[in-house]
């Protein structure tokens, strides 16, 4: 029986931090966080945990190892192992992790432009240098600013804009890098739209993989972000024993929902993984032809991936887009100029929500125009 993601779930009252942010009366469509209801198959995996009373310390178990080699195999065509395999309580901490393993303060990242805030922040965090790649240039062109970094944290699919990479792109990406290490956040790649194939960026070769550590998570895909549960897949024994040594107390262990929720996910969750999907790219094609229609002043390039869409404003002649948005609509994105300070045209706006939701959003930002 299909799944009816355009039913509208009140989420007010739950301690959603999407749906706490604003007054009653705006639309929250800003934090990479979607309204559908989880799928059956977790919430009955769930449901069977929480009949047990006891919900101390945990692991991840063999089980959920075992499905995401497997699945890494099947998906991508690449060979892992299950130790390879390190689990955290989220993508933001591993990327974090991961730099402070692999570089030293004055020492330089190269990261995307734009660019999740997160990563924006990160290379200030840690007292290293920012070396910025504009999303709109090829990998090819930007040998030299690739050449002053120590490392690279990439971002695939691409957050804000939703752009795939290839293995073309990703290769010349590997190759300006020479043997510097990689850092590469997929934690939206099973959210891919129009037959496009996901990539991870260490399964273009084994001299790549030994550099690269790669973070991914069932949080987006399966919309079960607030479980706190994500992993890392590291080769390089060395490099994996690196990594996980800089918790530095910091980083804990998972959650043992998350962990029975991204095995639910894994071994589950095809089926409204699929129509999820489909609906998705409803969304996301209903979504061009509305602002061609109804905000012609906005500009999107169709993301390939992702729940999110990345809006120019430049045209509408706003002095702050966010801001008219939130306070003459009473809609909620997120700013543009929190993805990099040359974007505060630019808005991002989630539409992993019912089509109802959508709608409105679209009818009130054009009504304040």
């Amino acid at each position: 029986m299909a799944r009816d993601f355009g039913e509208v779930i009140d989420r007010r009252g739950t301690g959603s931090s999407k749906w706490s942010r604003y007054p009653g009366d705006v639309l929250p469509l800003w934090v990479a966080d979607m309204d559908f209801a989880a799928a059956p198959e977790i919430v009955a995996a769930l449901a069977e945990r929480l009949a047990h009373p006891v919900f101390g310390y945990c692991v991840a178990r063999p089980e959920l190892r075992e499905r995401i080699v497997e699945d890494m195999a099947r998906n991508y065509g690449w060979s892992i192992r299950p130790e390879d395999v390190v689990f955290l309580p989220g993508v933001e901490p591993g990327f974090n992790m991961a730099i402070r393993a692999l570089l030293e303060p004055g020492q330089a990242l190269a990261i995307q432009s734009p660019i999740y805030a997160p990563i924006r922040k990160a290379p200030a965090h840690w007292n290293l240098q920012a070396v910025h790649l504009p999303v709109d240039v090829p990998f090819a062109d930007q040998t030299a600013a690739l050449a002053r970094a120590d490392a690279v944290l990439l971002c695939n699919p691409h957050n804000p804009t939703g752009k795939v990479y290839g293995r073309s792109e990703l290769a010349d990406l590997a190759a300006a890098t020479g043997d510097r290490p990689i850092i590469s956040d997929e934690i939206h790649c099973e959210l891919l739209f129009d037959g496009n194939r996901h990539v991870p960026i260490a399964s273009l070769d084994s001299s790549v993989e030994q550099r690269t550590i790669t973070l991914m998570s069932a949080a987006k895909t399966y919309n079960i972000a607030g479980l706190k549960a994500a992993f890392a897949i590291v080769p390089n024994r060395v490099l994996r024993e690196r990594f996980d040594g800089a918790r530095l107390g910091l980083v804990d262990s998972v959650n043992v929902f998350g962990l029975e929720a991204a095995l639910a996910a894994f071994r589950d969750g095809g089926r409204w993984k699929a129509e999820m999907l489909a609906y998705l790219q409803s969304n996301r094609d209903w979504l061009v032809e509305a602002l061609r229609s109804e905000l012609p002043g906005i500009r999107m390039e169709k993301p390939q991936a992702t729940f999110l869409a990345w809006l120019d404003c430049t045209a509408l002649g706003l002095a702050d887009p966010h801001e008219h948005f939130l306070h003459k609509a009473r809609v909620g994105l997120s700013a543009g100029a929190d993805f990099g300070a040359a974007y505060g045209q630019f808005v991002r706006l989630n539409f992993g929500c019912p089509r109802p939701l959508l709608a409105e959003a679209i009818e009130r930002m054009a009504a304040s125009l």
